[in-house]
């Protein structure tokens, strides 16, 4: 059999569903669509994906393992740990379970969508990611100062991996105690830049009305919004993400 055959049978035979938004993001991304069964309920949401689009096109899942067994995958994908319960039933109904860490810089997103195309007999759809990654990366130049901004004045870690995408984007994030920019360091020494979250910005909350304070109205000339719900994840989503930043931010 031509090795072209092969690797459209190996694809054909792979049924994978999701039970995590951040895996969910690479199912979507990578998956042909006649090989997700099943994602997250999450990503179903246009509040919380995306994605959501695709996401709806196939059956939801609350996160179970139990719930996605009568859709017969042969792969189930999770982030952050399974349990062993979990793998011991998959294990014994024949199906691989693939549990990733959650990612910590650019390179383990794509190292993590590398894992996905491979297992969905798909290797190739990881390329195009990882391509658009070295993309970012040669062309960066010079850094400037700056916050990301989110519900109530919380912020990102310099070392985190918001942080490591933002600055793809142009932007170092400074540190601040807590990862919390609080009114008073806006009132005192105010960051250069604000890469601000409209994670969930029509609702009703506490850190929604603390967005709303003059302090923070103020630096409205200073500030660019981004797509909060890509930062949830921080996945390959974050790549178009980090592109669209750069080209708005002033250099």
């Amino acid at each position: 059999m031509p090795v072209f055959a092969l690797a459209l049978a190996a694809e054909a035979a792979v049924r994978a569903a999701s039970l995590n938004l951040c895996t969910d993001e690479l199912l979507l991304a990578l998956g042909a669509p006649a090989q997700i069964v099943s994602v997250s309920h999450l990503s179903q949401s246009p509040d919380e994906s995306p994605l959501w689009r695709l996401a709806r096109r196939v059956p939801a899942n609350d996160g179970s393992l139990e719930q996605v067994i009568g859709r017969r995958p042969t792969l189930v994908l999770s982030m952050g740990g399974s349990g062993r319960a979990r793998s011991a039933i998959a294990a014994k109904l024949g199906i691989r379970v693939l549990d990733l860490p959650y990612a910590s810089t650019p390179e383990e997103v794509i190292g993590q969508a590398r894992q996905v195309a491979a297992a969905l007999g798909r290797p190739e759809r990881a390329q195009p990611y990882a391509a658009a990654l070295a993309r970012l990366r040669s062309s960066a130049g010079p850094l400037q100062d700056g916050a990301f901004l989110g519900q109530g004045g919380l912020s990102t870690s310099p070392d985190g991996l918001t942080a490591r995408w933002l600055a793809l984007a142009g932007m170092r994030q400074v540190a601040l105690p807590g990862n919390r920019l609080t009114l008073e360091r806006i009132a005192t020494k105010p960051p250069k830049w604000l890469i601000r979250s409209d994670y969930r910005e029509k609702q009703a909350s506490r850190g929604q009305a603390w967005l709303k304070h003059p302090l923070v109205r103020r630096l409205e000339p200073r500030t660019i919004r981004t797509d909060g719900r890509v930062w949830t994840c921080g996945g390959l989503p974050a790549l178009a993400e980090a592109a669209q930043l750069r080209s708005v931010l002033p250099r």
